[in-house]
């Protein structure tokens, strides 16, 4: 297929006399939960939750424990539990408010966290009533502190490998936990290494010789005085690399016996004689099942990951606007960092990529909570969201850290203080991209489920279906790789840059070439791993592992679409026409910029010709000029005050710096005193030198 151009339309100036509705526009980002995540930003500012930089570990942790009984006391933390139970059964809402604590302290909103979105929900969502009226109330107050022990320190995303076991005692009606071996130990668990009393365990469900896989249990881990019970011990994680106000550590179990009502048995039951049952019959689909109800976790990150995003780049963006350096035109006056080219470039298309993670977040929190409120619970639903989550959680993670790093080194020295907080939210956020999944593992998991989309497009397919796809498969390559698309898009342009230009900034030409990518990665390891059933699981495996570099490119690649058709979804909703110009503009940044950093591909695979490929940097650059006058405006929007960014670069002293300097250096040159600078005499002194001799050479000729 080419594309044909319509005819030309003129491009608008950079000066295009676009405002942004910041107001609007900020209302437009806060999404469906706009009163909670506002009530939540106001909480979030409170200097009582905001984390206090320098301190000891011990005493960052006790003061994180404070803040969590402060979550309580404002009735923060208790939206998605049962109304009956002084909840408010809002799941999207409960976490768009809980995201917005990694603006007070990361160690907080990861705390609370572990408290009451994942011990909380572990009863919740693999509980029963049963269940959730012994436990939850005391989950919810605080009163019961708890643990989500699932990781160990020999199996993390591998869940389904875990070696702690829970055999049933019939004669007792008990089960018996146990840690066989060190590698067993559940690690890493917040609230383990000092505060917790109870943990939801996660072990190998073993009763009359058989192992149903793994379930959760409710196990008591220490007394009120904080002692740990017979048959249980622990260490401490310690010092970490970020998130120190929380207290990881270690737990193990040596023959520990819990009540058989103490498994939580939504999805499977044990009798009192031993007899096992479950709704789900499928031992694979049942541990999904479970897993996937604690999706919320890779949801809320996340948000928490954007909202870090956003910070960061509200920072850098405002100093980018005041500070000054260099004066590349102008004797007397220097540049303002975010004049210069480099510097958009540094900062704008991450501005772009974080308002597609937002609006792709926005989307995500809408399908979790269709299907945590029921309206749209089918098991397609469900692996829809988890597919989702896993995507999203994996760019916006990875997005974070690279904008933190990026923000960091564009302000400088002044951004490595920590009073500008860029290193430690560096350090806190670091964890997130292994947090709740490691995201490359996560993308496999994407890239599982778009290969098994792409097999049921054919599952029932009769030969004719067959033999038009193979044939369109080969006219494909003949089109893509003999270069005759690449000869059809110049022919098309004329040479013409305007045209190529047009051709890049038309949205169905973007969602082409993202879409395209997509499914020409797909279809491809498609191709290469179709006969991997029939092959003994050794050569299976070694044929998937042949393709895993690929199949995670789709994987990032298919989460880049999503997150590109989100954000086209948003401009759509955007009624002040100024608004929605400058936001096409910073999609199509961000569409082109993904093309720009895969151009490889588009022009090995003949996507791209040569020319609209040279014109791709120089049109992209001209976005970053069309943005520049709007860059604060669209960082404002967020709704970040000085309360939730708490850094001096971001308070305007580096403004009134700036003004001081120049006014300083205004008064001296007016007033005479100003010293000559010696680079202005040699220049004085060629000028007169130059001017004597036409002086001579015109004496000479008369």
């Amino acid at each position: 297929m080419t594309y044909t151009p319509t005819a030309e339309t003129p491009e608008p100036v950079e000066d295009s006399g676009a405002t942004v509705d910041v107001a609007g526009l900020g209302e437009a980002l806060l999404g469906r939960w706009a009163e909670v995540r506002k009530a939540a930003r106001d909480l979030a500012g409170q200097p009582e939750l905001h984390r206090i930089d320098g301190l000891p570990m011990d005493e960052h942790r006790e003061r994180v424990v404070g803040q969590l009984k402060y979550l309580v006391d404002a009735g923060a933390v208790h939206r998605a539990f049962p109304r009956r139970l002084g909840g408010e059964d809002n799941h999207g809402g409960n976490i768009a408010g809980f995201e917005e604590l990694v603006t007070a302290d990361p160690s907080l909103q990861i705390k609370a966290g572990v408290q009451w979105g994942l011990f909380g929900a572990a009863v919740l969502h693999l509980g029963t009533r049963e269940h959730h009226d012994r436990w939850l109330p005391d989950i919810m107050s605080l009163k019961t502190p708890g643990a989500f022990a699932m990781t160990e320190t020999g199996h993390g995303s591998d869940v389904a490998s875990i070696a702690t076991t829970a055999t049933y005692d019939p004669a007792t009606q008990e089960f018996v936990v146990h840690t066989p071996f060190r590698a067993a130990w559940k690690d890493y668990l917040g609230n383990a290494a000092n505060d917790g009393l109870a943990a939801v365990v996660f072990a190998h469900l073993i009763t009359r010789g058989v192992d149903h896989g793994v379930h959760a249990f409710y196990v008591p881990i220490r007394d009120e005085q904080r002692a740990f019970l017979p048959g249980i011990g622990g260490e401490d994680d310690g010092y970490k690399g970020g998130l120190n106000g929380i207290d990881n550590g270690r737990l193990h179990f040596d023959q520990v016996r819990i009540p058989r009502t103490n498994l939580l048995n939504r999805y499977g039951d044990v009798a009192e004689d031993g007899t096992y049952s479950s709704p789900i019959a499928s031992p694979g689909r049942r541990f999904f099942t479970m897993l996937g109800t604690l999706v919320q976790g890779r949801v809320s990150l996340d948000g928490a990951a954007v909202a870090a995003s956003k910070v960061a780049l509200a920072i850098a963006v405002r100093y980018a606007t005041e500070r000054r350096q260099f004066n590349a035109s102008s004797d007397t006056a220097e540049e303002v960092l975010l004049d210069y080219q480099r510097h958009q470039r540094r900062l704008l298309p991450r501005l772009a990529t974080t308002y597609a993670a937002s609006f792709a977040h926005e989307q995500l929190l809408q399908k979790f909570d269709d299907v945590f409120s029921g309206a749209h619970d089918t098991d397609e639903d469900r692996q829809d969201l988890e597919t989702l989550a896993a995507a999203l959680k994996s760019l916006s993670t990875w997005h974070a850290l690279d904008t933190l790093q990026e923000c960091r080194e564009a302000t400088g020295g002044a951004g490595f203080l920590a009073e500008n907080r860029f290193a430690a939210l560096r350090a806190d956020l670091d964890i997130y991209a292994t947090f709740e999944g490691d995201n490359t593992v996560l993308l496999q998991l994407v890239a599982k489920r778009l290969l098994a989309d792409y097999a049921n497009e054919f599952r029932h397919a009769d030969f004719g279906v067959m033999a038009r796809w193979v044939a369109h498969q080969a006219a494909d390559v003949t089109l893509h790789r003999t270069g005759l698309r690449q000869v059809a898009q110049t022919f098309a342009d004329s040479g013409s840059e305007r045209k190529s230009a047009n051709y890049l900034k038309d949205p169905e030409t973007q969602r082409q070439l993202l879409t395209d990518r997509v499914s020409t990665m797909v279809a491809g390891i498609g191709g290469a791993l179709r006969n991997a059933t029939r092959l003994p699981q050794k050569e299976a495996a070694a044929l998937f592992n042949e393709h895993q570099h690929e199949l995670i490119e789709a994987a990032r690649a298919h989460a880049e679409l999503l997150q590109w058709e989100a954000f086209s979804a948003a401009i759509a909703e955007i009624e002040d026409k100024g608004t929605r110009l400058v936001l096409t503009w910073l999609r199509d940044l961000f569409g082109l910029s993904l093309v720009e950093k895969n151009l490889g591909w588009y022009l090995m695979y003949g996507r791209l010709s040569a020319q609209r490929a040279r014109i791709l940097g120089t049109y992209i650059n001209r976005l970053l000029s069309r943005l520049r006058p709007h860059a604060r405006d669209l960082v404002d929007a967020f709704g970040y005050g000085p309360e939730h960014l708490r850094a001096k670069i971001a308070s305007g002293a580096e403004q009134e710096r700036q003004h001081e300097a120049m006014a300083y250096a205004r008064t001296r040159r007016a007033s005479g005193e100003a010293p000559v600078d010696e680079k202005v005499l040699i220049a004085r002194r060629k000028a007169e030198q130059k001017l004597s001799k036409n002086r001579q050479k015109l004496e000479a000729k008369n």
